[in-house]
């Protein structure tokens, strides 16, 4: 399994964040991960990277604990760019060779081997072109591939994606999604944050549903009903999905 968590409990001083919270995805998955603000999902996101020590249970990435984990630079992370600094002086090759800094020595200095992954990175994301150019001046698709591509060139098995497709265009939709199947082909689990539950049904295989626990999860077809829904959201049920194509078809 590339991702294995077993009766996760998280609390801030007190007060429950995640509570009994197990879930086993496998090497090359896109996973859906849905539910309420508030019900978790961040949570479940910084215990995966470590950011939280769990206060019950544990957690396996590729068979290994956090610490070991973090230091292979298994798990990386793509936040919402609303959680970024966008002001501050760097440019788009900067950002994406920061996804190298775990495998660097304490100096930092690149090695020829880090400056082909930032390359590499950039280029599935196209955004080679604009690799000087500073972070500040992008638009909101350009950022959310800028951030992937610093993902990617971390060569992590597992990344936790926080709303990839909120606000960006068409285009960085249609660029994003056919990487994640691409990414799925080579092995890479992909845990996607989502409140637009037509992409759960167009591009997970897999769903987590989420309420302060794990209330359920398992292949898409299966969980991801409006039962388990409802009973996700608080018995509100959410806009039903109403999108039948998959964005392969238009790739």
């Amino acid at each position: 399994m590339r991702i294995e968590a077993e009766q996760l409990c998280v609390d801030y001083n007190g007060t429950v964040a995640l509570y009994d919270a197990s879930l086993h995805l496998p090497a090359g998955c896109i996973c859906g991960l849905v539910g309420m603000n508030g019900a978790g999902k961040s949570t479940l996101f910084k215990a995966l990277t470590g950011f939280v020590r769990p206060s019950r249970g544990w957690i396996r990435i590729n068979g290994r604990g956090i610490r070991e984990a973090q230091k292979l630079q298994s798990v990386a992370y793509v936040p919402q760019s609303e959680e970024v600094d966008c002001q501050f002086p760097v440019s788009i090759w900067d950002v994406v060779m920061m996804g190298r800094y775990g495998a660097m020595n304490l100096l930092r200095i690149p090695r020829s081997s880090d400056r082909v992954a930032v390359r590499d990175a950039l280029e599935r994301v196209d955004l080679l072109d604009l690799r000087n150019r500073p972070i500040s001046t992008l638009s909101g698709g350009q950022r959310k591939r800028t951030f992937l591509a610093r993902a990617i060139a971390q060569r992590a098995d597992v990344l936790l994606l926080d709303e990839p497709f909120n606000g960006v265009d068409v285009r960085t939709e249609q660029l994003m999604a056919k990487l994640f199947f691409q990414l799925r082909e080579s092995g890479c689990t992909m845990l996607i944050s989502t409140h637009d539950l037509s992409h759960v049904r167009d591009f997970c295989d897999v769903v987590v549903l989420i309420n302060k626990t794990v209330l359920a999860y398992g292949d898409t077809s299966e969980v991801f009903t409006p039962e388990n829904l409802a009973m996700t959201f608080g018995g509100l049920p959410p806009d039903s999905l109403t999108s039948n194509s998959s964005p392969e078809d238009s790739i």
